[in-house]
């Protein structure tokens, strides 16, 4: 198994930090969908007990990125776009919502951490480093819900993101448009910074129902990752 492991940040708990690097690779499809994963391979690999790898095992299966096959073991769950489309529904309900106030109301100094953001993730996609990308893609909606004082909001779209976080990694691996992403990311700041609303509810709406094709072509390429209609 070829993890993609950082080291442990000081004051994250050993259980933390074994989940935290669990879900990491299971977004950025370090491990595949459909493959067994082994409570002894990871605690050897990460050097911790089996107790905080058990832990994080069960934490994941109620997040829906495990499922356990008694007598046999605990593999890794294919992306179920039924689960994606909720997501998918349920950000372009909110973010339309609040792009809405941003382009009313937004704070000044906020502007410039986006632009910082956007300069930052064309690094990064030249350099294809797309889980480090979809982690900026993140911070910039974030930001942006901060800005509009919405911040626990975005904190309940990041409880319901992990299927649909994994089909945009997917995206990006296989090159599915992923450079309009920063354009619609140059866009949206643009409506914000003018306030036209129009502009910027039209691009939010094109740029989360661009999941929806994706999805179609992503599904054609690798349907040994999605769950089985």
């Amino acid at each position: 198994m070829n993890l993609e492991i950082e080291k442990q940040k000081d004051g994250t708990s050993v259980g933390d930090y074994v989940y935290e690097v669990i879900k990491r690779n299971i977004i950025n499809l370090n491990m595949a969908p459909g493959n067994r994963v082994s409570e002894k391979e990871i605690s050897d690999l990460l050097n911790v007990s089996r107790t905080p790898v058990r832990e994080a095992f069960i934490k994941l299966a109620k997040e829906g990125l495990l499922y356990v096959l008694p007598q046999r073991g605990t593999y890794i769950s294919y992306i179920d776009l039924d689960i994606v489309e909720d997501a998918r529904f349920i950000r372009e309900s909110l973010e339309k919502s609040v792009l809405k106030i941003a382009t009313e109301k937004f704070p000044e100094e906020l502007l410039d951490v986006l632009q910082e953001n956007i300069n930052t993730q064309k690094n990064l996609i030249e350099q294809r480093l797309f889980f480090k990308f979809l982690e900026m893609d993140e911070e910039f909606h974030k930001t942006i819900f901060i800005g509009c004082n919405k911040a626990r909001t975005w904190s309940f779209i990041e409880q319901i993101n992990s299927e649909y976080k994994r089909v945009r990694m997917l995206s990006f691996i296989a090159d599915v448009n992923w450079k309009n992403v920063i354009g619609q990311h140059m866009q949206i700041l643009e409506s914000i910074r003018n306030h036209d609303e129009q502009m910027g509810q039209e691009v939010i709406s094109n740029h989360i129902k661009k999941l929806i094709f994706d999805q179609i072509e992503l599904k054609a390429k690798y349907p040994q990752y999605f769950k089985r209609d």
